[in-house]
């Protein structure tokens, strides 16, 4: 995400900490670098002139003249206009109305609407502990119903049960009806969608909006569709009205235009973002951690919080322990391997390190990717279990026959025993230092320093 804008800025801002004092001149060449690297991530025309305004007006000021480090001063001043961009701090779900009420998802077909009702409903299940009645009423598109149905079994979330030929406004009554019955707490609404605008489409989501009158009308974009998501979200508002926004496929999306461009076109926050397939890759939408992110700042916070929610607590104590002793085998490694990948895997952990812009491509070059960690992996497995306790029993043969069971060579099974000494040395200098000191190490080591 942003990958393409971070690194178009980051040059730009180089070049600035390089100058001891900063010229109006100066500032002016790296607002028309700045304008160019915004308009080729896709964002909005309008909304890319007032940002450059308003970042101009202020770095040409007494603020950054007088400044000890003008260059950084101008990071600052355009990271707090990102901020602003994008609504400046989180906007929560409303849920302030007595049980049940209703959320409404919106959006065009193909946009993910189904998939992330389910992310939404285990969102809200699992980390406000609300009990949740999905309900889809899509009847136009082959199986939709089903789909959420099926979604819903396999998060242990209740969905409204099928009624073939009943038409939305009857589905809806009875997910009211069924959702006091139960003593249900929010009740998702997934609606019907259409390859584009159409009247039919308005008159209905508009009408079912008035018969479930919902706290909250979200609508569900694709953000790779760039400036079309953001012409959509505009006509939705305009048309149905809605509460906010929840953007998919964002991991996708190099330029970001889209996310850059919402809250400023429609007026509505964007609530959550879509990271990935999975029902829990659902994350809430934050202002000043995706501005760092895109200023190749990182985003710290976020990484801690994921790490706290993916890695098992008694796992990474009892591994925290035996690197204290010294011990620290093949078996640990591949256990520290998958928790990297429950976090994301190397890209997801990399979006989220400071100046990890300027070395993407290097990284990218030394083929360091999920394929790798997963090939790594494999090797482990191939070997017997004693071999997992002592690398040091794989002589030639045994490199041969773990070779042969991994679909591997011999070279790669090298390559993997000199990057576990280097981790074992670095987990042992490490271990004292925790969870914490276990994570860098093991990244470290995975790099092969």
């Amino acid at each position: 995400m942003f990958q393409t804008l971070s690194q178009r800025l980051t040059t730009v801002f180089d070049k600035l900490r390089g100058r001891g004092l900063l010229s109006e001149d100066d500032v002016n060449a790296a607002m028309r670098e700045i304008r160019i690297a915004l308009l080729e991530a896709d964002v909005a025309l309008p909304v890319v002139k007032t940002f450059i305004e308003q970042v101009r007006e202020r770095a040409i000021g007494q603020e950054v003249i007088r400044s000890i480090s003008p260059g950084q001063m101008v990071v600052k001043i355009v990271h707090d206009h990102l901020v602003q961009m994008l609504g400046e701090k989180a906007e929560p779900l409303n849920l302030s109305a007595p049980s049940p009420f209703s959320i409404m998802i919106v959006g065009l077909q193909g946009s993910g609407k189904t998939t992330t009702t389910a992310k939404l409903g285990r969102f809200l299940k699992e980390k406000l502990g609300k009990s949740v009645l999905m309900v889809s009423v899509d009847i136009y598109r082959p199986a939709a119903q089903e789909q959420l149905a099926i979604l819903g079994r396999q998060l242990a979330i209740p969905s409204l049960p099928i009624i073939e030929g009943q038409k939305p406004k009857e589905i809806a009554k009875r997910a009211l009806e069924e959702a006091k019955r139960q003593g249900i707490d929010v009740i998702l609404f997934d609606t019907a969608g259409r390859l584009h605008i159409d009247e039919d489409l308005m008159n209905e989501v508009s009408d079912l909006k008035h018969q479930v009158n919902p706290l909250e009308t979200l609508l569900v974009a694709d953000a790779m569709t760039g400036q079309d998501a953001v012409t959509i979200a505009k006509g939705f508002h305009e048309k149905v009205g809605i509460t906010g926004l929840i953007l998919t496929r964002v991991d996708g999306d190099s330029r970001g235009g889209a996310v850059l461009s919402m809250r400023s076109v429609t007026g509505c926050p964007v609530k959550f973002m879509g990271m990935g397939e999975k029902t829990d890759q659902l994350e809430i939408f934050q202002p000043e951690r995706i501005a760092g992110r895109i200023l190749d700042m990182g985003d710290i916070v976020s990484l801690v919080e994921r790490a706290s929610e993916m890695v098992d607590q008694d796992d990474a104590e009892k591994l925290a322990k035996k690197m204290q002793k010294g011990h620290f085998d093949l078996d640990d490694m591949v256990k520290h391997l998958e928790q990297m990948l429950k976090m994301g895997g190397v890209s997801g952990l990399m979006s989220f390190l400071p100046g990890i812009g300027k070395i993407k491509d290097k990284i990218q070059e030394s083929g360091l990717d999920d394929r790798m960690i997963h090939r790594q992996i494999g090797i482990v497995r191939s070997m017997t279990k004693s071999e997992r306790r002592d690398y040091r029993l794989l002589n030639a043969s045994r490199k041969r026959r773990v070779a042969a069971g991994c679909g591997m060579e011999v070279s790669d099974i090298n390559r993997l025993l000199k990057q576990f000494q280097q981790m074992q040395t670095m987990m042992k200098q490490m271990g004292k230092l925790g969870q914490k000191g276990m994570m860098r190490g093991g990244l470290r080591g995975l790099f092969g320093r």
